[in-house]
């Protein structure tokens, strides 16, 4: 059996792969990061109840755990890229970078350096090795896979990691923890971007950003109204515009943010043309096996996904100098630059790269 460190966050996943790794008879440190030391808007630190909670499982299951602090790491590695990409008008993901920085960067160094042969997770994701390479594979739960988060991580970290829950659903897991009298039974799971949490996004961003107000406007031109600064707005979206009553009555929808001029570009109905790519250029490409699945040139047909939890899409990669160019089957909704694209043969997670143009003419992608 195996030394193992679990990453601990208080929730139900991570509490539940503790107890599964104990239970199978691994030596098990249960290890909490808080990796966010601000308070929020109420002057609570938020990080408390959760380590709270991780040494009620530890205590329940019978384990070590102890708490660290990559706050300093979090900020340079991961939210010092958070605001450049929202200073560019893009939209990042900082689950990606975090895991292949801090959960699967720092915080595996220390359970290296703490003898673990391993670094459990309660990522909802499989692991497997064919000839000595190990390979990233989607999780049983579809609804709940999240090996979009992990495309970054490399040959090192996969073959570090453990990954308990891939093959079970969130209702075995939670009837897990309750049948082992576990306090975070009914925990409820924690959304969006994690240093954010419960408190409003704009006023969040505008203690980092200066807010540059300017107009919306029509991809004819024609001015609709305000907006309050491009940082505030993602491609596709529709809430919060203010500018209902405009045109044919139809709701609008942001199709472009031009950073040149500080105009939103906002089109109207749900099947506006501007809404939709036939393709996408990435630049910034991570493999899983250290290495691309094909020559540079020659196409591979594939899966991809734009967004976590969206199904998964056909689509034809090319791999050239600049990155990778997608052509996808059919047309796709808000390909939104700074997000990540993801691609997959059948269940096996191939890597991914960064979306940095959507367009509608495959040459045109490069523009």
């Amino acid at each position: 059996m195996a030394k193992v460190v679990v990453g601990m966050s208080g929730g139900v996943d991570s509490a539940v792969t503790a107890l599964l790794l104990r239970r199978a008879g691994h030596d098990v440190t249960g290890v909490f990061m808080n990796n966010w030391a601000e308070k929020d808007e109420a002057g609570v630190c938020t990080s408390e109840p959760d380590w709270a909670d991780v040494r009620s499982v530890c205590y329940r299951i019978g384990i070590r755990c102890y708490s660290v602090s990559y706050a300093r790491e979090y900020r340079e590695r991961v939210f010092a890229h958070f605001l450049e990409e929202y200073a560019r008008g893009r939209t990042p993901n900082p689950d990606v970078l975090c895991n292949r920085e801090i959960k699967f960067g720092v915080f595996l160094n220390l359970a290296e350096q703490l003898g673990a042969e391993k670094l459990a997770t309660g990522h909802f994701a499989r692991l497997d090795s064919v000839a000595g390479e190990y390979r990233l594979l989607r999780a049983r739960d579809e609804n709940k896979d999240q090996t979009y988060f992990l495309y970054m991580l490399g040959q090192h970290a996969l073959s570090k990691a453990m990954f308990p829950l891939g093959g079970l659903t969130k209702a075995e897991i939670r009837q897990i923890a309750r049948d082992a009298g576990l306090p975070v039974s009914e925990k409820k799971d924690s959304t969006g971007v994690c240093f954010i949490g419960e408190r409003n996004f704009r006023r969040f961003l505008s203690g980092y950003l200066p807010a540059q107000p300017g107009d919306m406007v029509t991809p004819r031109g024609e001015v609709v109204g305000r907006h309050s600064g491009l940082m505030f707005y993602t491609i596709g979206q529709r809430r919060g515009l203010g500018i209902g009553g405009r045109g044919d009555g139809r709701r609008w929808f942001v199709v472009e943010k031009d950073l040149k001029r500080n105009r939103l570009v906002v089109e109207q109905g749900a099947d506006a043309p501007g809404l939709f790519s036939n393709c996408a250029l990435c630049s910034e490409p991570s493999w899983i096996a250290g290495r691309a699945p094909v020559e540079e040139g020659a196409p591979l047909r594939c899966r991809v996904r734009l967004r976590h939890r969206q199904p998964l899409q056909d689509c034809t990669l090319i791999l050239e100098d600049a990155g990778v160019r997608i052509a996808f089957d059919r047309p796709q909704r808000a390909v939104t630059p700074g997000q990540s694209a993801v691609f997959y043969d059948g269940d096996i997670c191939l890597g991914g790269a960064i979306v940095d143009l959507g367009g509608v003419d495959y040459d045109g992608c490069n523009a």
